[in-house]
């Protein structure tokens, strides 16, 4: 049952089965076959792949192995990078986002997170372009377009704000405001089709969180990662802290989320050269237990 402001928060205290991993947490220890195998035997209920460990073992056996296992996703990713200099390569970015939806649609996942690109080329290191304008026209006009086919096979995409740090490489979209202004302008009606992924690592700064949360409402809120920051922050990519070893206070806008009506997993999404990707993976995934249960 969903939260509503009046409801407690769900307990996470006694178990973990509203804990979700995503596999990049655990990437560099093992293949996507073998973390679904190790979050089984944890009863870790769900978990959210990324497309290219998904083709490293192959989407039919991924699929046949998620079924085996009773493993759900909590997501999929990822859909977006619609920003190009050219017709051609927005149409690439479309046809690569459209592949995306069936991949999601045939694992069965409730949505396709979207990390909607930045400036064309500057994820490469050579920006061809200045106008963040015209990036965000792009990306406006790319989620149109793919909502149309998502839509039509019933797969959800979920809009994903990065931190500002990224806006020029990775997401132009950087609050949670903007990412419903594009969901209210492209899906008026709140259907359930579009929504927000809200991620503490990029969002939890912001003074505007909880009003926008409430705003996005049990329709748009499709997805909710946990980690924490950092201070000092050594690399703003993959310094990614575990939950509890930073500043980020969780549950607070665990509470929020909730209260907006967000009732599914809080997934674990922690990218870390230099700490929990050097560890054990065995570590890695029981300390994710162990602090959804204590400080999610």
């Amino acid at each position: 049952m969903a939260s509503t402001a009046t409801e407690p928060m769900r307990d996470f205290s006694g178990d973990h089965r509203w804990l979700s991993i995503n596999t990049a947490t655990v990437r560099a220890q093992w293949p996507l076959d073998r973390i679904i195998d190790e979050c089984a035997r944890r009863g870790i209920r769900a978990i959210a792949p990324w497309r290219d460990q998904v083709a490293a073992v192959g989407l039919a056996a991924t699929a046949k192995r998620l079924r085996a296992t009773g493993i759900e996703l909590s997501g999929y990713c990822r859909g977006g990078m619609f920003p190009a200099s050219s017709a051609q390569g927005r149409q690439q970015a479309l046809d690569d986002n459209r592949r995306a939806v069936d991949e999601a649609k045939t694992l069965e996942a409730p949505c396709l997170v979207l990390v909607v690109g930045g400036l064309p080329g500057a994820l490469t290191g050579r920006p061809e372009s200045k106008d963040i304008a015209a990036a965000r026209r792009d990306v406006h006009d790319g989620i149109a377009a793919t909502l149309a086919y998502a839509r039509s096979v019933g797969m959800p995409l979920a809009i994903e704000p990065l931190h500002p740090m990224y806006a020029a490489d990775r997401a132009c979209v950087n609050t949670l405001e903007q990412a419903l202004d594009l969901c209210d302008a492209l899906d008026p009606s709140a259907s359930g089709a579009l929504g927000v992924a809200v991620d503490l690592y990029h969002v939890w700064w912001d003074p505007k969180l909880e009003a926008q949360i409430a705003r996005a409402g049990k329709a748009r809120l499709l997805a909710f990662h946990v980690c924490d920051w950092l201070v000092p922050t050594r690399d703003l990519l993959t310094d990614r802290g575990m939950m509890g070893d930073g500043i980020i206070d969780i549950p607070r806008i665990r509470g929020w989320v909730e209260a907006g009506g967000f009732d599914g997993y809080s997934e674990v999404e922690i990218f870390s050269a230099e700490n929990w990707w050097k560890r054990d993976g065995d570590e890695v995934l029981d300390t994710c237990i162990a602090r959804h249960r204590s400080v999610v």
